[in-house]
């Protein structure tokens, strides 16, 4: 059952991920890195409300479902190697302040959203 709900949960994931790449390519005329950056924030508040509820007891979830939101759905949303092939791509084009800021902004946005999520999750009644 538990690599059943990390292939469901991978499929849905990715497949909510494609999405947000052609909602970008058409708002933005391209996708990356914006798709990825989107993705990879909507992706960290995510874990972390869910950490957070879990964490207050406000959210119970059994082994499977921890698998198939955390490891399934929202592994298979967030792009860490998309946003590495981004940044590498800036950079070999010459924006290097471009890859930099990127990669920068990605983590330590992600980083401040986890957070906010958990803490979110910790006093929201997600259950």
């Amino acid at each position: 059952m538990t690599w059943l709900a990390v292939i469901l949960g991978g499929a849905l994931g990715s497949a909510a991920r494609h999405g947000m790449n052609l909602m970008a390519a058409r708002a933005l005329g391209s996708p990356s890195p914006y798709a990825t950056a989107a993705v990879n924030m909507i992706g960290s508040f995510a874990i972390g409300v869910i950490a957070g509820a879990l964490a207050a007891q406000r959210l119970a979830l059994t082994p499977i479902e921890r698998t198939l939101f955390i490891t399934g759905i929202l592994g298979g949303f967030t792009t860490f190697s998309s946003l590495m092939i981004d940044t590498l791509t800036l950079w070999q084009a010459g924006a290097i302040a471009k890859a930099t800021v990127n990669l920068l902004a990605q983590v330590v946005l992600g980083c401040m959203l986890v957070y906010a999520g958990y803490r979110l999750g910790l006093r929201s009644s997600l259950d």
